[in-house]
């Protein structure tokens, strides 16, 4: 049998740059499975994560420039964008190797005996252990942050999860280093370089989330791919976690108020966060309540102008540019849209930053009337209701709060919901403000107000998943809570103190936070 090879493809041309690997056949997802799995017990040992974690994170900096140059060349998203994409990565790499050193993640919980409790309360203590071989899907827009070496696989290793990562096949050469780095990582460390594997190919994928000993999967990526893996590993015998990020529209409400206030701020802040990374976070706004009226025409045409100046940028495959094209062009045929700057395949002007005409794309926007969104008995309008990858937003002009109540009665689960508000709004001044937060909560992970949605800031409050279709459970992919999709709790009843695990053992000789309730015995 022949092996597929696996090219890695320049999206500025569209040519390929050189074969990098070969699709994983059942054999090899088995062997790495397999491998990964009997990598469990050496990564039990918390203080040999801690450095494996930041050994990764270490030479993940020290190769920043050559996994830079070949991210660049696989997405074209540009160095800037990508040194700081490699600080965000290496920044959650060490920031997990800290909660595993603080050791909290394990909410360590101890209930003394009580037997003068009705009814009486025996010894219980519980904690945290990892699940298992963890499958992780890799992300397109994001090659570092949310691929190889990304918050799924970081949060899953230092939960005690070995990690199997289905290598996305727009940046397979970049995979494949990160890969080597983490490999060396652990191996630095101490530990089995199989800690870490990664496969490439479709089928590859559909094997890793059917194989017996993979016990819990994180994806990222479109409705389409991730509610199929996401039915495959329920459709398991025995079912296993799927933590997948989905599509997200992430709506906007501007205010009337708002838009009298700073209609030009908000029009040109729109148009940079929907052109951040040319439209290709998940995260963009997608749909824009605007008010009727002049003050709402100022914020378009500030929009507009915004938009108009933004130099064309190239998406990070041809497929993907296909389908920007395709959607743009099924919702610009709707009934009373307009396109006041009209997105689609960019011009020459590309060439002054290197890029190849005819593989680049204009951002621009469409306009609606609200009404069409709130009163659409046949779904003609559902596409400007979907998400549509790339630098493209919906505007629809509401004519009253009714009006943008019903566009939002119609919306599906989000990544995020944003309200900009008037400076007496923010203030507290009565109105409908605060009926507005609660609304868009029904809605989204994350409610933001007076800013913008891209860009997520990694921190232990951080919230990056929503209501389905935005996610498919109620956990975050970003931030410290990240770690617990990839633990579950167990409890110990009545357990003699030598035979528990030293995390809860009554003299707690690792030093662990942990909540205890009650006196102890004075004999176990």
């Amino acid at each position: 049998m022949t092996a597929t090879p696996v090219w890695s493809v320049d999206p500025r041309t569209g040519k390929q740059r050189g074969q990098v690997a070969v699709e994983a056949t059942p054999a090899d997802v088995d062997r790495a499975v397999t491998a990964a799995h009997a990598a469990r017990a050496a990564l039990a040992d918390r203080t040999a994560r801690v450095a494996f974690l930041r050994a990764a994170a270490d030479l993940l900096d020290e190769a920043g420039a050559d996994v830079v140059e070949a991210a660049d060349a696989e997405t074209a998203l540009g160095p800037v964008r990508l040194t700081g994409e490699l600080a965000r990565t290496t920044y959650q790499l060490r920031a997990f190797a800290d909660a595993v050193e603080d050791g909290g993640y394990l909410d360590i919980r101890i209930d003394h005996a009580d037997p003068a409790l009705a009814p009486p309360r025996p010894d219980l203590r519980r904690y945290k252990v990892p699940l298992g071989v963890v499958a992780v899907y890799a992300a397109s827009n994001f090659p570092l942050a949310f691929s190889v070496p990304g918050g799924d696989t970081a949060s899953a290793l230092a939960a005690g999860c070995p990690v199997v990562v289905k290598a996305h096949p727009d940046h397979p050469a970049t995979s494949e280093r990160c890969a080597a780095l983490l490999r060396r990582a652990a191996e630095r460390t101490g530990l089995p370089a199989d800690v870490v594997t990664v496969v490439h190919g479709f089928d590859a994928g559909l094997e890793l989330i059917r194989h017996p000993l993979v016990a819990a999967a994180g994806f990222t990526g479109s409705i389409r791919g991730g509610r199929a893996l996401f039915d495959a590993a329920a459709a398991r015998p025995v079912p296993i976690p799927f933590h997948g990020e989905l599509g997200s529209l992430n709506p906007v409400v501007v205010t009337p108020d708002a838009a009298a206030e700073r209609a030009e701020e908000i029009g040109t802040g729109l148009a940079g966060s929907v052109t951040l990374g040319v439209g290709q976070f998940c995260v963009k706004p997608g749909l824009v309540l605007v008010p009727e009226g002049t003050d709402g025409d100022r914020l378009a045409g500030a929009l507009a102008k915004a938009l108009a100046a933004t130099a064309p940028g190239v998406l990070l495959d041809h497929r993907m540019r296909e389908n920007f094209l395709a959607g743009v062009q099924e919702r610009a045929a709707l009934p009373g849209v307009e396109a006041p700057v009209a997105p689609g395949p960019g011009t020459g002007d590309a060439q002054a930053d290197g890029q190849a005409d005819g593989h680049t794309v204009g951002a621009g926007f469409l306009t609606v009337p609200a009404r069409a969104l709130a009163h659409d008995p046949d779904g003609r309008y559902a596409p400007l209701l979907e998400e549509c990858f790339g630098p493209v937003t919906v505007v629809a002009r509401y004519a009253d709060p009714d009006e943008a109540g019903a566009v939002l009665a119609r919306l599906a689960g989000n990544l995020t919901a944003t309200l900009q508000l008037s400076a007496a709004e923010a203030a507290g001044a009565p109105g409908p403000a605060a009926a507005l937060v609660g609304r868009v909560t029904e809605l989204a992970g994350r409610v933001v107000v007076d800013g913008w949605p891209t860009g997520v800031a990694v921190a232990p409050a951080q919230h990056h998943g929503g209501p389905y279709p935005a996610a498919t459970s109620h956990s975050t992919s970003v931030g410290g809570t990240a770690i617990e999709r990839w633990l579950r709790p167990v409890a110990y009843q009545s357990v003699p103190d030598p035979l528990l695990p030293p995390e809860l053992r009554e003299a707690n000789p690792l030093g662990l936070p942990r909540r205890v309730t009650g006196p102890p015995a004075q004999q176990r």
